[in-house]
């Protein structure tokens, strides 16, 4: 290594201490505003519990609950941010070990050639994955505030309203229980959809295969779009990490084609090989030119890739304007 080399390192060394520091003090902080937005909900909720005893009007009643929303949202929001520092933390100081390893020589010879550059691009592709987490995060709790927790609020009002109208007007009545009960049902299917999307319980219970076709169907019925799935090879249980890593990759694919390619039918492939996994998603739709990918700022195609090298394996786009799209990558089934 030479001197120009050792200056890099050295050079980029300090720079991760340094953020590591920084973000220690700012898990620290968030920690303790965590506690603070804890106790305030904990108090929230104990009055909007005696609010909802007395009788009080509507509008009060509207504004202890959209006060009590506000701070478990803040709450959930700060928990995301929080869980987002202490995965920084975890990726600074595993970027720390790597740089430390090539000051000592304890790294292979091609990586010591570019020290700089080789760690770097473990960096950028640490900072790739995070970026994609913290979208996915703020994409859900968008979703949660303007769907099921509006509709939580909502709830509180129509049933305020049927019990006042039951000695007034109990037909009347009725029909508000009524509406109630079709709005929960539907905001209940909805909290069952997000919570499959963040993570779905039969993954670590049945395994890859079953949760696939399980939320293609889901999926067929929510984006109507004609998915199918097609298994060959030895349908067996794979590494966990190894599961989410297809599972994440398959859902990100089908959300493209629905949302961006205008296609109506998406072929899901999987051939669990003895020694590699390999996966396709081909649509119909109205494909895109892959040279876009390098000044796109949609991470999704970037953090497959990202992570199927890292792996071990490979990512490849067969797709142009006008002509569909195939996605495919390969991994090793066995470490």
């Amino acid at each position: 290594m030479d001197n120009n080399e050792t200056m890099d390192y050295r050079s980029e060394l300090e720079e991760t201490k340094r953020g590591l520091r920084e973000v220690t003090l700012m898990i620290e902080q968030s920690q303790g505003e965590l506690t603070k937005i804890t106790q305030r909900n904990a108090a929230i909720s104990s009055h909007l519990q005696q609010v909802q005893k007395k009788d009080v009007e509507i509008t009060d009643l509207k504004m202890a609950y959209d006060s009590a929303l506000d701070v478990q949202q803040r709450l959930f929001v700060m928990r995301g941010q929080l869980e987002k520092l202490q995965n920084d933390k975890n990726h600074l100081e595993k970027y720390q070990v790597i740089l430390e390893n090539i000051g000592s020589g304890e790294v292979s010879a091609s990586i010591v050639s570019s020290p700089a550059s080789a760690a770097k691009s473990q960096m950028a592709g640490i900072e790739m994955i995070v970026n994609a987490q913290e979208a996915e995060r703020q994409r859900l709790s968008r979703q949660m505030h303007d769907g099921p927790a509006q509709a939580l609020s909502n709830f509180i009002l129509q049933t305020e309203i049927a019990m006042r109208l039951l000695d007034i007007d109990p037909v009347q009545a009725k029909d508000e229980l009524g509406n109630l009960k079709s709005s929960a049902m539907t905001t209940f299917q909805k909290v069952r959809n997000f919570i499959f999307e963040l993570r779905p319980m039969m993954l670590d219970d049945l395994g890859l295969i079953p949760t696939l076709r399980k939320y293609s169907e889901a999926f067929k019925e929510q984006a109507s779009l004609d998915v199918s799935v097609t298994v060959t090879g030895t349908e067996r249980r794979l590494e966990p990490y190894l599961e989410v890593m297809v599972f994440r990759a398959v859902q990100e694919l089908l959300g493209n084609s629905s949302r961006h390619s205008q296609s109506t039918t998406v072929k899901v492939q999987i051939d669990l090989g003895n020694d590699l996994v390999r996966v396709s998603v081909e649509d119909n739709g109205k494909g895109f030119d892959p040279e876009t990918l390098k000044e796109s700022t949609n991470l999704g195609l970037k953090l497959i890739r990202e992570r199927a090298e890292m792996l071990g394996g490979n990512f490849e786009i067969d797709s142009a304007p006008g002509s569909g799209a195939r996605i495919s990558f390969s991994v090793p089934s066995k470490v």
